[in-house]
């Protein structure tokens, strides 16, 4: 391929053609099924699969095959198929549905309303990860320019995922036959430490959630009678959240999800790190005169990536301020979010947590966790020679500077799914999402810089899964 024709086709098509479906595509609060219980009915989920759909069917590839497949009571998947000069085929994967509106936008931006501001197009859903079947058909459209070989492509386009993608292994059972045997998996659905090189996920945490409820009075009750002898359902909550969190530390205190962190991913963090320096926490939007957990890059890299962690994530029981009044509340509730090492057992984890929360509550209280479903973190098998090799090269061809491999500390569920049903394939998980994109927060934004340069490099390593399968 020709790196500076590629360039410029990627881009032409990024600013004349990606850019204004993505603006389009951000207008559409297409909130994932978690968020939207009758997203169905709502019709903003099969909007954007309708916008996207169509702007990939209009693309020049001869061959190309799209349908949009819908299953009774699921949400809408678009897969797409592409033949290859050779049947080893690639999955090219990516989620079109959204995390809600979040508060604590800035002025002049909001989750629905895309703002471009220089290179970066804010709004929710543009990052995460709206431009991935956008960028996965430009690769191939700029290969196909070059009459560069490449293998057989799938892409999978899917409208669940941020609600644990409880959707897709049906519908991965129904594809089964059509997807065949993937030897590599491209997802554009992840991060990058920084916009400056191409960066590779290694690894994924899992994650358990759920409610926990403290039920301590029928009713409430005025807090000058009754504070001092009915304890406070916060307190209980805080106390029994005690049990799982070292609340000096933060440190988890549950066994069950640690695990020992591998010797390649601990080097693979002190190179992250080197790269990284004071930015692996220095992007955090940290107030005034506070800072993060630990001093050390690379403690922090694996912090995020290799250990797990708490946080609250929600609350029920407590009014607003502005409603608060002298009344001892008769509960509280707390959404937790408790993320893995990848390779925990989350339902072992999700078992410990649930037992040691509701084991002797204090004073009697009625005590519940509700969990959702645990899902699995991943951590990727030992890369192949011929994908380093190509991941370096295409990242020095248009950044400039080498590869680099970390983990992320999120949660993209598919990815365990993938590792179990297609053990001998290969992983190249990357994307856009750095310092300050803001995924699931307020102020969410694409760099299209970035998603420019991804574009190109995706397209090189197609190439470079031809050339190391042709035969």
């Amino acid at each position: 391929m020709d790196a500076e024709r590629t360039r410029e086709f990627v881009e032409r098509t990024w600013r004349d053609e990606i850019v204004p479906a993505l603006v389009d595509y951000i207008r559409i609060p297409a909130k994932s099924p978690h968020f939207d219980a009758d997203w169905a009915a709502n019709g903003h989920i099969d909007r954007a699969v309708e916008l996207i759909a169509a702007w990939c069917a209009k693309r020049p590839l001869e061959g190309l095959e799209l349908e949009v497949v819908r299953l009774d009571g699921r949400t809408p998947v678009i897969y797409m198929e592409l033949p290859g000069e050779i049947d080893d085929t690639v999955l090219l994967y990516g989620h079109l549905d959204k995390q809600p509106e979040m508060t604590g936008w800035a002025e002049g931006l909001g989750p629905w309303e895309p703002v471009l501001r220089g290179d970066r197009l804010y709004g929710r859903g543009g990052a995460d990860d709206g431009y991935a079947a956008f960028a996965s058909l430009t690769a191939l459209e700029a290969l196909a320019r070059e009459k560069t070989p490449h293998g057989r492509c799938v892409v999978l386009i899917e409208a669940c995922e941020e609600s644990g993608s409880y959707d897709l292994p049906a519908v991965i059972e129904h594809l089964r036959d059509r997807i065949g045997e993937p030897q590599l998996v491209v997802c554009l659905d992840s991060g990058c430490g920084n916009y400056d090189q191409l960066w590779s996920t290694t690894s994924l945490r899992g994650m358990v959630t759920g409610t926990l409820s403290v039920e301590i009075l029928n009713e409430g009750v005025h807090s000058g009678d009754a504070s001092g002898i009915v304890p406070s359902s916060f307190r209980i909550l805080r106390s029994l959240l005690s049990r799982v969190e070292d609340q000096a530390t933060g440190e988890v205190l549950l066994p069950e999800c640690h695990v020992d962190i591998p010797p390649e991913r601990v080097a693979q963090a002190a190179v992250a790190a080197g790269n990284l320096g004071a930015a692996v926490s220095g992007k955090f939007p940290f107030v005034e005169g506070s800072g993060p957990v630990g001093s050390d890059p690379a403690e922090q890299v694996l912090a995020r990536t290799w250990r797990p962690a708490l946080s609250v994530t929600g609350a029920g029981g407590l009014p607003a301020l502005a409603d608060a009044g002298n009344v001892l509340r008769p509960a509280t509730k707390a959404a937790l979010s408790l993320r893995l090492p990848p390779a925990a057992d989350s339902a072992r984890a999700a078992g410990a947590l649930k037992a040691i929360l509701e084991a002797d509550p204090p004073y009697g209280a009625r005590v519940n966790l509700d969990l959702d479903e645990p899902c699995d973190g991943w951590n990727a098998p030992r890369l192949a020679p011929w994908l380093e090799e190509v991941t370096e090269a295409a990242s020095r061809t248009y950044f400039g500077r080498g590869a680099v491999y970390m983990g992320e500390g999120g949660s993209i569920p598919f990815m365990g799914m993938l590792g179990e049903e297609f053990p001998a394939a290969q992983f190249l998980i990357t994307g856009v999402l750095g310092p300050g994109s803001n995924a699931h927060g307020p102020n969410e934004f694409l760099d299209v810089a970035m998603g420019i340069k991804l574009t190109c490099c995706v397209a090189d390593v197609l190439a470079g899964h031809h050339r190391a399968h042709a035969r």
